[in-house]
C-alpha cells in the first residue's frame, strides 16, 4: 500500500526489507545481517510506494540491513544516526519468542519483560555494537526521545523527516512522538518494509498511517 499524500509536514517510518532472521522470526538486534533477495525486492518497492516523497531529511540506522533499505529505497545519502539502532537484545539475540518462552516456561512478551529474562553472556559474547546483557526498554525509549528531539526543529520548519531503521525501533519511536509508555509498542505490529507515518492533528501528536505493507 503507497503512503497517502499530506500538505503538512510528518515523521514517515519505513522499516528494514526481510533478513534470513526476520523471515525465521529471530530477535535480530546488533547482529549485522544483510537482506535476503526477497528483502532486497522489498526495499526496492519501497521506492515506488515513496515516490511522492519528499523528504526534507533521511535518516538510517547504522546497520546493513537499514542502510541497504535506504540506498534500494532512493535515499542514498542518508544521515546515519546511532540512535536508529536496533533494540540491543543482549542475551536474547538470535532467539524466537518460542524458543525463549519454552525456557522461561510461560509466553514471552519483550515488551512486558524485557531481555533480562535469560542471563548476560560472558564478556565478549555479544554481537558487535551489542552487550552480554542488552537494553532495558527504558534505554531504547530514551534514544527515540533523542531522536524525535533532534527531528523536531525540521518538522517544526515544515520538512518531512524520513527515518529507515527497525521493527522494535521503530515501535518505540512511535510511543517517543505520541508522548505514552513505551510498552504500548507491543501493540503495534510492523512488517518488513513496512511504511509508517506519524504526524499532527488537532494539536496532538497522532498516528496517520501504520504497517502499509505492500499489497
Amino acid at each position: 500500500m503507497d503512503l497517502p499524500p499530506s500538505d503538512t509536514a510528518r515523521l514517515v517510518l519505513l522499516r528494514h526489507g526481510e533478513t534470513t532472521w526476520s523471515a525465521a522470526g529471530k530477535h535480530t538486534g546488533r547482529t549485522d545481517l544483510p537482506l535476503t533477495a526477497a528483502g532486497e525486492r522489498e526495499a526496492r518497492g519501497a521506492r515506488h510506494r515513496l515516490r511522492d516523497l519528499d523528504p526534507a531529511v533521511v535518516y538510517t540506522s547504522p546497520l546493513l540491513r537499514a542502510r541497504r533499505t535506504a540506498e534500494l529505497a532512493g535515499f542514498a545519502d542518508a544521515v546515519v544516526d546511532p540512535d536508529l539502532a536496533e533494540w540491543d537484545y543482549g542475551p536474547v539475540e538470535g532467539r524466537t519468542s518460542a524458543e525463549i518462552s519454552e525456557v522461561i516456561g510461560r509466553e514471552f512478551d519483550i515488551f512486558r519483560e524485557g531481555v533480562g529474562v535469560l542471563p548476560a553472556g560472558p564478556a565478549g559474547s555479544a554481537p558487535d555494537g551489542g552487550t552480554p546483557g542488552g537494553e532495558e526498554l527504558a534505554e531504547v525509549r530514551a534514544r527515540a526521545d533523542r531522536f524525535v528531539a533532534r527531528a523536531r526543529p525540521t518538522l517544526d520548519d515544515g520538512g518531512t523527516v524520513l527515518v529507515v531503521a527497525h521493527g522494535h525501533l521503530l515501535r518505540v519511536l512511535a510511543t517517543a512522538w505520541l508522548d505514552v509508555d513505551p510498552a504500548f509498542g507491543a501493540r503495534l505490529e510492523l512488517g518488513t518494509a513496512a511504511i509508517c507515518a506519524l504526524g499532527t492533528s488537532h494539536g496532538l501528536e497522532s498516528i496517520e498511517a501504520w504497517n502499509l505493507v505492500a499489497g
